[in-house]
């Protein structure tokens, strides 16, 4: 009768019963905690990642923004392809009422080297936001208002398409934007004491 050496090159998946109990009950004892939490890190990554693709913080820290919206957005072949790469920014970024349309005034979306050369790529150009008749009657009657504006807050991915997050924003005093700085910094020395206290 052949040795177990031998069986084990003619049959690679015949390793003893008694083997694989212990491997099995080893490996869920020892890995089944890291695995959850490494899946659970993940995910939440995956979420974050997948979705957002540039956000306005400077947005939030100038204004109160009141009231969001969700917009649709008029974009080229190439500012598509460069945005799956990453290169979209909304600093400064507000929007435009004009002709009962609406315009993104602002927002950079570099284009990438490998860009067609036929067509002129502008980082920088005015792009339409699509918006029902109701949103756009709201946001005009709005920023009609004294201290009012309408600023985009976010570019994100909805399925396959690309969304723009604006709302109405009014104005800070600087007085305020000193408040949501102590806010800030109060908030990060609980979470610190929270971390070493535990």
């Amino acid at each position: 009768m052949p040795g177990f050496g031998i069986l084990r090159h003619l049959y690679p998946n015949a390793v003893p019963r008694w083997r694989r109990i212990v491997a099995q009950r080893y490996y869920r004892h020892n890995h089944t905690s890291i695995i959850k939490s490494m899946a659970k890190k993940s995910s939440k990554k995956k979420g974050a990642l997948t979705n957002t693709i540039a956000l306005n913080k400077r947005a939030k820290f100038d204004y109160h923004l009141e009231e969001r919206f969700e917009a649709g957005l008029v974009l080229e072949g190439w500012e598509v392809k460069s945005i799956r790469a990453g290169k979209a920014q909304l600093p400064d970024s507000y929007v435009l009422l004009r002709n009962g349309e609406a315009w993104l005034l602002g927002a950079t979306i570099t284009p990438l080297p490998s860009a067609s050369t036929h067509v002129v790529a502008d980082p920088q150009r005015t792009r339409k936001l699509l918006l029902h008749a109701k949103e756009l009657a709201r946001v005009f009657s709005a920023t009609q208002q004294k201290g009012f504006a309408c600023v985009a807050t976010a570019l994100y991915w909805k399925g396959n398409k690309i969304k723009c997050e604006i709302a109405l924003a009014k104005g800070k005093k600087q007085y305020d934007k000193r408040a949501d700085l102590k806010d800030k910094d109060w908030s990060r020395q609980k979470a610190r004491l929270m971390k070493s206290s535990s």
